[in-house]
């Protein structure tokens, strides 16, 4: 009779056969910005997918081959759907089907800024619940150093299996850019790094078949600081480049044209431009992550904290450019007509996560004022997490009757497709906080 040791080997060696070939089912649990561009790339690749998600529209959508992310290409999904490789359910017990499972699920802060893990705790709970033999988890989601291997470890064992005999466990951060034509998935490096040696061996293996380069480390907390320190790159030089914007504006010197020619320098220069806040799905989250886990190690990293302080004050920043402007015009806030012009977090995408366009407007509705929204690419406001009291909105037309209305416009996200000078024209005045408006104009005041 053959016990389980002596059944595990062959289970792994099956394992890392039917990835080599091609033939494993790949899991994708989050179908969101992050999961479904890597679920059509791994179709794409020849792999067959199923995607997870707890949002029943998402799955009604994909099921009617709808695509609800706009900067994806839409034929990628129809082809991946038409070649039967792609398959989505929000049926969370089919977890022990695929061999191997990648959890893409977001990984917010707290309103005291610190880590909330509870849609990793969630969805790795569910996973333990059906976890078998032979299977391959890898998380994505952006969080601290050491997540993977005392969280998802502690969890997952909980059924009874042991990581390394049992199942195999890597972190593999996710690299999205949504909105940047130059790269997708399959174009930028992955790092993976293993909780031991063989699942990072088998992680590696994985997506060196599907992206144009891994990069392996040692390690699955390697792997999770090394997306940590890409962020707060970001976040640091974003940090900068804004708080230089605030005393050149008291200097009165124009930032925009400081950074132009700062950037002509060939060496030893990296561009960042100043902007309302920060958004999106990273940086202003994962600096905040750093720091919450350095502090259990008894070190609190100052840098890193102050420069998520200068970032996190920029809306402030704004509405008190705002007002002045207002009072300058002998009007108040309370009662005046704002119109907030984007609300994506980046210009030519449909991601609002995080954009410092939802605490702007909380902010001018707590002040009194009358508010509303223009975002070509964000027709209705969403529910957002860190602003779930704001009243449902719908984008209005940036017309000549709805500029010349309002008491104010406040750029907010640059989309390309807006035609600034027409709101120039008709708007009595306008709160630039993206650098738009270069020569000088009576009515554009610099936020």
């Amino acid at each position: 009779m053959t016990n389980d040791m002596d059944r595990q080997p062959d289970a792994m060696e099956e394992l890392s056969a039917r990835v080599a070939e091609r033939r494993c089912l790949v899991g994708v649990i989050g179908l969101g910005y992050v999961g479904l561009p890597l679920a059509l790339t791994f179709a794409e690749k020849g792999f067959r997918v199923l995607g997870f998600d707890v949002d029943a529209a998402k799955i009604d959508a994909l099921t009617a081959g709808r695509n609800y992310i706009k900067h994806l290409d839409g034929n990628r999904l129809t082809a991946a759907l038409a070649s039967g490789r792609l398959g989505s359910t929000a049926d969370f017990r089919r977890l022990g089907e695929p061999d191997v499972l990648i959890i893409c699920v977001p990984t917010p802060l707290t309103i005291q800024r610190e880590p909330d893990m509870s849609y990793v705790v969630n969805t790795v709970q569910q996973i333990r619940a059906r976890l078998r033999r032979g299977q391959l988890v890898v998380l994505e989601s952006t969080t601290y150093p050491g997540t993977t291997d005392e969280l998802v470890k502690g969890i997952l064992e909980e059924s009874g299996l042991c990581c390394g005999p049992d199942f195999l466990l890597a972190f593999s951060p996710e690299r999205e850019d949504p909105g940047n034509a130059s790269f997708t998935t399959a174009t930028i490096p992955k790092i993976v790094g293993g909780v031991d040696e063989a699942a990072g061996d088998l992680a590696q293996r994985l997506y060196d078949q599907i992206v144009v380069r891994t990069v392996r480390v040692g390690n699955a907390r390697e792997a999770e600081a090394a997306k940590l320190v890409e962020n707060v790159f970001r976040a640091v030089n974003i940090a900068l480049v804004n708080e230089l914007k605030i005393v050149f504006d008291r200097m009165g010197i124009d930032v925009w044209t400081v950074l132009d020619a700062a950037s002509t320098k060939p060496f030893g220069f990296m561009r960042f431009n100043p902007g309302p806040g920060w958004g999106g799905h990273c940086i202003p989250l994962d600096p905040f992550y750093l720091s919450w886990k350095a502090r259990e190690y008894g070190v609190t990293p100052k840098f890193i904290e102050l420069a998520g302080e200068v970032n996190v004050r920029m809306p402030a920043y704004v509405l008190e450019k705002l007002g002045l402007a207002l009072n300058d015009r002998r009007k108040a806030v309370r009662g005046s007509r704002i119109l907030v012009l984007g609300i994506a977090y980046k210009k030519d995408i449909d991601d609002p996560r995080e954009s410092p366009a939802f605490e702007i407007i909380e902010g001018l509705l707590r002040l009194g004022a009358d508010v509303s929204y223009h975002d070509p690419h964000v027709p209705r406001a969403p529910r957002m997490r860190s602003w779930p009291e704001l009243p449902p909105m719908a984008s209005v037309p940036l017309t000549r009757e709805t500029l010349s209305a309002q008491d104010a416009v406040v750029v907010v996200t640059d989309h390309t497709s807006v035609d600034y000078a027409f709101v120039a024209a008709h708007a009595p005045l306008v709160v630039d906080t993206r650098g738009i408006y270069r020569s000088p104009n009576p009515n554009v005041v610099r936020a």
